[in-house]
């Protein structure tokens, strides 16, 4: 299929009258040994009708007739992605975590309203993502559309919904809260991103996102792992999109991809994954090593909040903090002190100033952490600057079925290189968990793509160092650097590696800044 000055698609076929007789104005234009051309005006309605009546590759003509604004322009992954979603008004995005869907879908939604396919756009995500990847996004992307974060009280969801933004951000979780009031709010595209939070169609979060859709309405479904941790998990997802491929019970379900070993042990049946591919359709997936055309680094955000106990600790030390530094001068080095403690208690455990450690529930971190390694397309390194905060972190992983080793100061260097060489040579350990300090130089693990920051380092030199053992001499993948950010020290930590200001007068200033309520 080729496109015609921009004007008309060329289809090559032996039934021309297929075409012909469906779209009007239509023509045959050359035929050779059976073989015909037909030209059909390029529309996005021509298209959708192609592609349904069995063609192959259809192009839509976003490709074509859209000028892809922004800050950046996009990969040739990121065009078929937008191509693929605005011929399917149900579909699924499966690509890889990193490969930068959200603006592919930015731009294909932009498309859809210039040409008034579109009027409005729900977008349903996690907490984590609202503001740090999709107001984001939209804003290098789509920065002609206005976009608003429905969070927080009922009255300030209402006031972002029933406002005049084109594209929405929520919660999961907050759809419910609002329901009625998002159902008659004109959102004829919802796009659920990290769509696993719909596997399951017994709980109120999936009945209540399926009362909002229409038959008219748009849907597209953003996952990098749409089945991560059971063949199950497709289902709910699947009787979203494409409801007719799956059963109508989800025990039924359950039985046609899953066997019973005794009365508490399933497992997947061998079948399962083509069962799984059939029922998730139609779908675009690309992985990131399939993107040849990123750049050899990118860096990601994840926002989470505190736990309810780390809020409290948190502003208790902070107003502690004030108190001791009223009128005296404070050094780096005290300052590098103080901001510590506030690290510690992100990170999930503080050592008091006998030694002693004191845990903190970190739970919103470590389920972010568990999303983003089952995600993540090859192994994982996750940066941790507190002793007692990787055992956390180990744990948790381990509980959770990820096999995850442990480098810290306790480890010798014999057991280090052998812990380093099975990284690097065998399936596991799938995650390695590092003190940034223990392999900022000199060490290669390549066998991992994606570096995961749990708490930031206070040294501009680690943090390059560190995210170098992956980006170096045989990679052969594209890499991603990912900055969990649950506290404002973090999120200005993070800010002054990357812009590699970090230094002894940074650290004044943030203290500073903290002490007048800015961390």
């Amino acid at each position: 299929m080729e496109v015609l000055e921009n004007s008309a698609l060329v289809v090559r076929t032996k039934n021309p009258a297929k075409i012909t007789q469906v779209i009007g104005k239509s023509q045959v234009i050359k035929e050779s040994n059976g073989v015909h051309d037909v030209a059909v005006h390029w529309s996005l309605g021509n298209a959708v009708i192609l592609k349904n009546l069995g063609f192959k590759k259809v192009l839509s003509p976003i490709l074509g007739r859209y000028n892809w604004p922004g800050i950046y322009n996009p990969f040739n992954h990121q065009r078929d992605t937008a191509s693929f979603l605005t011929l399917n008004r149900r579909a699924f995005c499966l690509n890889a975590m990193g490969t930068g869907k959200t603006s592919a879908v930015a731009w294909a939604a932009d498309y859809l309203m210039n040409i008034g396919a579109v009027n409005r756009v729900l977008i349903v995500c996690p907490l984590s993502i609202m503001d740090c990847a999709w107001r984001s996004d939209l804003f290098k992307t789509v920065m002609h559309r206005k976009v608003g974060i429905a969070h927080g009280s009922r009255e300030a969801r209402l006031q972002i919904v029933n406002g005049p933004y084109e594209f929405v951000i929520i919660n999961y979780d907050g759809v419910e809260t609002i329901r009625d009031e998002i159902a008659a709010g004109g959102f004829d595209l919802i796009v659920c991103d990290e769509s696993t939070a719909l596997k399951n169609v017994k709980t109120r979060r999936w009945k209540t996102l399926r009362s909002l859709i229409r038959p008219e309405t748009w849907l597209w479904l953003l996952t990098g792992t749409p089945a991560a941790q059971s063949p199950e998990d497709a289902y709910g997802q699947a009787r979203l999109v494409n409801p007719t491929a799956v059963p109508s019970y989800a025990g039924a379900w359950k039985e046609k991809v899953m066997v019973k070993l005794s009365t508490f042990k399933w497992v997947p049946r061998p079948e399962a994954q083509d069962i799984v591919y059939e029922a998730l359709q139609p779908a675009i997936r690309y992985k990131t090593e399939d993107c040849l055309d990123l750049p050899e680094m990118l860096y990601s955000e994840r926002d989470i909040s505190m736990t309810a106990q780390q809020k409290k600790y948190y502003e208790k030390l902070r107003k502690e903090m004030l108190i001791q530094a009223a009128g005296e001068e404070v050094s780096a080095v005290n300052a590098a002190v103080q901001m510590g403690k506030l690290l510690q208690i992100s990170s999930g455990a503080v050592y008091s100033d006998t030694g002693e450690v004191v845990e903190f529930d970190c739970s919103n971190k470590l389920n972010e952490l568990l999303d983003i390694v089952q995600q993540a397309s090859h192994k994982t390194l996750v940066f941790c600057g507190f002793r007692h905060s990787i055992g956390l972190v180990q744990d948790f992983l381990n509980k959770n079925g990820i096999t995850t080793a442990a480098i810290h100061g306790d480890v010798s260097a014999k057991k280090r290189t052998a812990i380093f060489e099975e990284f690097q040579k065998t399936p596991n350990p799938q995650v390695l968990v590092i003190q940034p300090q223990a392999a900022s130089h000199g060490v290669t693990l390549t066998a991992a793509n994606t570096v995961v920051w749990f708490t930031p380092t206070t040294s501009a030199e680690t943090y390059l160092q560190a995210n170098a053992r992956v980006h170096r001499a045989g990679q052969t993948n594209p890499c991603l650097v990912v900055h969990l950010c649950s506290s404002p020290v973090e999120r200005k930590l993070y800010k002054a590696l990357e812009d590699r200001t970090l230094a002894q007068s940074n650290l004044l200033e943030m203290y500073k800044n903290f002490l007048g309520g800015g961390l």
